[in-house]
């Protein structure tokens, strides 16, 4: 199903770039008080996870995007409004992304669903009769739509939340590297860049490339280091292989896709035709909202926050 979106910025906030740029600097609110926990993991490396400290509560899994953390501005206002509405957040930082690089050469990417996988077993072991329940955030989004269809209905999820997903992955790539949104593709290759020669120097017997600065873009970046190091044959193979959109008809557990219409980091290309959605699955399409934005809502409240929350508690009360 796609629904049109009820969010409707102030007048001055309607450009996509302002909607983008704004929200990912607003602190909205301190850091999450949470209780943390380095999981070893059977390759021998590890994941760092943030719990809520609250003890009941359906539990929330929480994914970020691209160079995300727990000190995200969207992580931050989900945490505290998620645990204001009575549930539980727990953030998995994807490896590399907890300001210490990860122990082996692969790292995190597109279509990493074996540590979504890990988060979610994990919290269903701990927690065996609490309803688990996950959001995502772009990059994140991505990887959370791709494991749904994977699972298809052997997903232990009650549902899930995502939140403006590359869906098609040489598209946004190649909108990246046009006019204005090269900036946003700047910003996010030099933190990746460094993330990659951060893990080179400390663990050098991994033998690992330089993240030279010819690597200025996502096609250039993606075929010389996330595709070999992941295990893909090139580029193409690996935006072919981890793309969510053709995941989307095989997800049997409620699914919310936020989408705004203005984003910069996309086309219109990347969305799917209703028929292509599984009957789980509601496509809620916004005119504004830029990436990740969707501040500035008329009632002045933290849109996007509370309609994710919404969102979980309407599925609540409906399972």
């Amino acid at each position: 199903m796609i629904t049109k979106s009820k969010f409707s910025p102030r007048w001055w906030l309607r450009n996509p770039h302002l909607q983008t740029i704004v929200a990912s600097k607003l602190s909205r609110g301190p850091s999450a008080d949470t209780n943390s926990e380095r999981l070893e993991l059977e390759d021998g490396d590890f994941l760092d996870i943030n719990w809520s400290k609250k003890t009941s509560g359906p539990w929330v899994c929480i994914f970020h995007g691209l160079a995300g953390s727990i000190e995200s501005a969207y992580v931050k206002a989900a945490f505290k409004t998620l645990e204001n509405a009575g549930m539980r957040p727990v953030f998995m930082h994807w490896r590399s992304c907890s300001g210490e690089p990860n122990r082996l050469a692969r790292s995190y990417h597109s279509g990493a669903t074996d540590d979504i996988h890990r988060l979610i077993q994990l919290v269903k072991t701990r927690f065996p009769d609490s309803p688990v329940y996950a959001i995502a955030y772009s990059l994140g989004a991505n990887a959370l739509l791709k494991y749904l269809g994977e699972e298809h209905s052997h997903c232990q999820l009650s549902g899930a939340v995502c939140v403006c997903p590359p869906l098609v992955l040489h598209v946004g790539a190649h909108k990246l590297n046009t006019g204005l949104t090269r900036i946003y593709q700047r910003h996010l290759i030099t933190a990746m860049r460094a993330h990659h020669e951060a893990k080179r120097m400390r663990y050098p017997d991994l033998n690992l490339p330089v993240a030279t600065t010819e690597l200025d873009n996502f096609w250039k970046f993606d075929n010389e280091l996330t595709a070999p190091l992941h295990g893909f044959k090139d580029v193409h193979d690996y935006y072919k292989k981890n793309s969510s959109r053709q995941f989307l008809p095989k997800i049997a557990v409620p699914t919310h896709i936020i989408y705004a219409l203005d984003d910069p980091f996309f086309t219109e290309a990347v969305l799917p035709a209703e028929n292509e959605l599984s009957a789980q699955t509601t496509l809620e399409l916004s005119e504004h909202g830029g990436h990740v934005g969707f501040i500035g809502n008329a009632d002045g409240k933290d849109w996007l926050s509370n309609r994710i929350c919404q969102i979980l508690t309407r599925l609540q009360a409906s399972q």
